[in-house]
């Protein structure tokens, strides 16, 4: 449960989406967010928009408009949370190579994407013996919180993520695997990478931790500490509730 008299409003976002004119889209979001006063990061790429950012309810809920009615997000590609204080300091709207950093030209989920997993079903897939889950963040990320039994890759970027799997898993022998990452970004294209990989049942948790933590009691929760985010909040728990400093 979000703090609906908190100041700012935070909104998560991403989108695998084709984006041919992303020169025109930057600029179209550059403006916006400097009209409006929102603070954060928008990443622009063919594949796709990637980004958080902060705001009044109102800029906020034009910045998610224009998502809708533009780019074709719906509920599910977005988190909302609130902030006391400012998380970021500006606004950045960068054009990028990718809106998730990977360096595997194979790894498309725009054609093909693991099994998504509701958060109410994720408890009952990692309850599985013979399920590998596997923590998709950086190991500064990790060491914040995770889930009961999740393999840490330890690595510091997520690049290397295609180095551990290589090192590490084998599709003959770990047939079923289940990722998660913060917003759901990083395991859309890692599951899509394993599929490429010859793994066959992969399985990614819808909306990453943050919808976890939005959507699932706490005292049915598997998830132990609490979840990193990029911003002044440094972490949130349960509800999405800022961690006391």
């Amino acid at each position: 449960m979000t703090d609906t008299h908190a100041p700012y409003t935070v909104v998560a976002f991403y989108k695998f989406v084709m984006i041919e004119n992303t020169e025109t889209v930057h600029l179209g979001f550059k403006a916006f967010t400097k009209f409006h006063n929102i603070l954060g990061t928008v990443l622009v790429a063919t594949e796709g928009l990637n980004g958080t950012v902060a705001g009044t309810a109102d800029a906020i809920n034009g910045f998610v408009n224009i998502l809708k009615n533009s780019f074709g997000f719906t509920a599910d590609d977005y988190k909302f949370s609130t902030a006391l204080d400012a998380p970021f300091p500006k606004a950045k709207v960068k054009l990028k190579q990718e809106i998730v950093t990977l360096k595997q030209p194979q790894a498309d989920p725009s054609k093909v994407v693991g099994q998504y997993v509701n958060p109410a079903d994720w408890n009952d897939l990692i309850s599985q013996d013979d399920v590998v889950v596997l923590d998709t963040r950086n190991d500064f990320e990790v060491q914040m919180g995770t889930f009961e039994n999740a393999v840490d890759p330890l690595t510091s970027s997520f690049s290397q993520f295609p180095d551990f799997v290589k090192q590490n898993l084998d599709p003959q022998k770990h047939k079923k695997i289940a990722m998660f990452c913060t917003g759901g970004i990083r395991c859309e294209k890692a599951s899509s990478y394993m599929l490429q990989q010859g793994f066959e049942n992969v399985y990614h948790l819808k909306g990453g931790i943050l919808k976890y933590l939005e959507e699932v009691p706490e005292q049915n929760s598997k998830w132990l500490g609490d979840c990193f985010v990029f911003d002044k909040r440094i972490a949130l728990g349960h509800g999405l509730k800022e961690i006391d400093k």
